[in-house]
């Protein structure tokens, strides 16, 4: 055996012990799943909503909205937790219980807030037509998921 091979063989079962010797780390409180299975994920986002942008009216400001699922097996509170886009606009979740499987759609005008829609009170769009980023925050400041999108269409899934 050349110098070569020994080399390559040696560095070879150097690396194979090195890996199979890494200890593991415990798994965290909560999973760190994809977007599309576990979670609390942004799922979907309506920015363009039918018609002509101009006049803004509440109700073209409600048409658009962007949508946060809870895929998780039980409720999880998401008081104090926050949606960002790229141009800064932020809203801050009050009081909030996401039950399992359930959504809370989060809309640019005004409304009634429920346990399924919240309302930004906003008198100007948020999601730009030509692509955005949403960045979905927890209490602690922690970003949670983001979706970008590129512009194509009205909505897009997360």
């Amino acid at each position: 055996m050349g110098t070569h091979h020994y080399a390559a063989s040696v560095l070879t079962a150097i690396l194979t012990v090195t890996i199979t010797a890494t200890p593991t780390t415990a798994a965290p409180a909560e999973p760190q799943a994809s977007a599309q299975h576990h979670g609390i994920r942004i799922t979907r986002i309506a920015f363009d909503p039918p018609g002509n942008d101009l006049p803004v009216t509440n109700a073209k400001l409600n048409g658009e909205w962007i949508r946060i699922t809870n895929h998780f097996h039980s409720a999880r509170k998401i008081t104090g937790w926050k949606v960002r886009d790229a141009s800064g606009h932020v809203y801050k979740f009050g009081t909030l219980k996401l039950g399992a499987g359930k959504s809370v759609r989060l809309h640019t005008g005004r409304g009634t807030n429920t346990k399924a829609d919240r309302y930004w009170r906003l008198d100007n769009y948020v999601w730009n037509n030509s692509g955005d980023t949403a960045v979905l925050k927890n209490a602690a400041g922690t970003v949670v998921d983001r979706c970008t999108y590129n512009g194509a269409g009205s909505a897009t899934s997360c």
